[in-house]
């Protein structure tokens, strides 16, 4: 059939169903290889073929090449057209501009939830879920899985990324990737596609710090499979990933913006280097290993599954250094909590509760920390720690707590005994002192403190092993003499290795140590007889107010 017959055959019937007589804009899909062409055409009065029953080729003999030079003429030119366009994006700007200064930010972030939540439901196959980094009263634990897992799915989809370091000990460290705000990072599990996005939001109150949170997107089906193996999945390969970690933080915290910052902490003592009793190093030990392993016994037995340690003892014997090599042994982060510098007992509840499983909590000096720790006989008689030279700063503490409530005993023993203990597993707490006798018998029962740790001044062990590690050498003919001289404790272990590092030879190190233990033992010796001669005067003293008062006593019986 030819054309001519075709246009016959058809003009009737395309005549009847469409007889535009204005110019239309038609959109023609040229030899179907997705190139849209702009024409203008005019149909007059009579009859014409339908569009739909012809191919490209017939359509464009339709017209003549007058016919298509004047419709090419009907075209606008560019700059009506760029004209056109900047119209229309000044009035868009103008109405958005308008509609943010009219409308609350609040009010168009709820009227874009809505309309986002109603194209989500009904014209979106997916779901979302947010994990945030807290869960009611303590941190979320999914979020911090999260937090570990994401960085080793990053991939060539990522378009940014966020790295760096805090090994402030190395700046040749390589940097460790993280998860950048509003970035996606897409991650495949089972043939399945998630999408992960971190999002932070801003706090109703300033004094608040801002919430973050993980978007999962997923297909609407994946719910079930996400619940029941994708999340559990990830917590277990960043259980896995945080046991094999090379280094280990430890934090502080920050009391204006609310949150523990952390820095690496790379502290050199083990077990094997600390200058301690065999004996002692052996039971603390074997008392890490029982308690890391019996999770099940601790759940058994309705308790928290932690443990108390109190190392107490003069200073410079090693208990910050035992803190240290406990931390290596059992890669757990430290914690290092300053009780001054908290407020009230619910600040204290947050703080703690904002601290992750696997961890040590660190309180050093706790008798000098508030007046919450001191036994509470003392406290009820201030008169007797006025009397102490070494109170002055703890009465200053206390009245300068005067106008704040600060810590309490009671707050501080909820958290390590009481019913928020069981909110965190795997945990070490450790009190430090110099002074056991001050702090209130409460704080120091088991449950609370359940391992004392008395640590002492230098024996001769501790001694032979610090020369093992400060000169390489297991045997020397001063040893005995050393091992002599420090049977009376008059030196401790941090006066030893200062004396053994300031000379490389044995000899001359040994030498050192010998003449300073003497010159030690001498002004021991001078401390005692002045301390005893103090004391002969004060008994003279009350002696002699004995016998005046006696006297008194006499005369007046005498006189009755």
């Amino acid at each position: 059939m030819s054309d001519s017959d075709y246009h016959e055959k058809e003009a009737p019937i395309f005549s009847r169903v469409y007889k535009p007589k204005k110019f239309e804009l038609i959109f023609v899909d040229t030899c179907k290889i997705q190139t849209i062409t702009l024409l203008i055409f005019h149909l007059s009065d009579e009859a014409s073929p339908t569009l739909s029953t012809y191919s490209p080729p017939s359509f464009f003999a339709c017209f003549s090449k007058s016919e298509m030079a004047s419709l090419l003429k009907e075209l606008p030119s560019m700059s009506t057209i760029l004209s056109i366009y900047a119209s229309i994006s000044g009035l868009s700007m103008l109405i958005r501009t308008i509609l943010n200064e009219m409308i609350p930010r609040g009010m168009r972030d709820l009227i874009a939830k809505k309309f986002s939540d109603f194209f989500a439901t009904y014209f979106s196959s997916d779901f979302t879920f947010i994990i945030e980094d807290r869960w009611q009263a303590v941190e979320n634990e999914t979020f911090r899985a999260v937090e570990v897992y994401l960085p080793t799915k990053v991939g060539p989809s990522t378009k940014s990324l966020l790295i760096g370091t805090n090994d402030t000990n190395n700046i040749f460290a390589p940097p460790k990737p993280g998860v950048p705000v509003d970035v996606k990072v897409v991650d495949f599990f089972q043939g399945m596609h998630f999408e992960w996005t971190l999002r932070e939001k801003e706090a109703k109150k300033y004094y608040h710090r801002q919430k973050k949170f993980f978007e999962l997107k997923c297909k609407s089906n994946y719910r079930e499979q996400v619940m029941q193996s994708y999340l559990p999945y990830i917590s277990k390969t960043a259980a896995a990933i945080l046991n094999n970690r090379e280094t280990l933080n430890i934090y502080t915290y920050d009391n204006e913006d609310s949150t523990w910052e952390s820095t690496v902490f790379k502290h050199p003592a083990t077990f094997d280097t600390l200058a301690m009793d065999p004996g002692l190093k052996k039971f603390i030990i074997e008392d890490l290993d029982l308690f890391v392993q019996r999770k099940d016994y601790f759940q058994s037995v309705g308790r928290a599954w932690k443990r108390g340690y109190l190392l107490y003892g003069p200073p410079g014997t090693g208990k910050s250094t035992l803190v240290a090599a406990i931390a290596n042994y059992l890669r757990f982060n430290i914690y290092d909590l300053q009780l001054q510098g908290v407020r009230n007992d619910a600040q204290l509840r947050r703080i703690l509760t904002s601290t992750t499983n696997r961890s040590i909590l660190l309180i050093e000096d706790i008798d000098c920390s508030t007046k919450s720790s001191r036994s509470r006989d003392r406290n009820k008689n201030p008169k007797e720690d006025h009397d102490d030279d070494d109170d002055e700063g703890g009465d200053q503490l206390d009245n300068k707590l005067s106008f704040d409530p600060g810590v309490t005993l009671s707050g501080l023993l909820n958290f390590i005994d009481g019913l928020w203990s069981s909110c965190g597993d795997e945990r070490i707490i450790i009190f430090t002192t110099n002074y056991k006798e001050k702090l209130d018998p409460a704080l120091l029962r088991p449950g609370r403190m359940d391992v004392h740790i008395y640590m002492g001044h230098c024996t001769p062990a501790a001694f032979r092993k610090l020369a093992l590690t400060y000169l390489g050498i297991k045997e020397h003919v001063l040893f005995k003499c050393i091992e002599d001289l420090i049977q009376s404790p008059v030196i401790t272990p941090a006066e030893v290795a200062q004396h053994l590092m300031k000379r490389d030879e044995p000899q001359v190190a040994l030498q050192s140590l010998i003449e300073f233990i003497s010159m030690k033992e001498a002004e021991m010796v001078e401390k005692n007889e002045a301390k005893n001669d103090e004391q002969e005067v004060i008994k003279e003293e009350v002696e002699k107010q004995d016998e005046k008062r006696s006297k008194i006593l006499t005369t007046s019986a005498y006189l009755t």
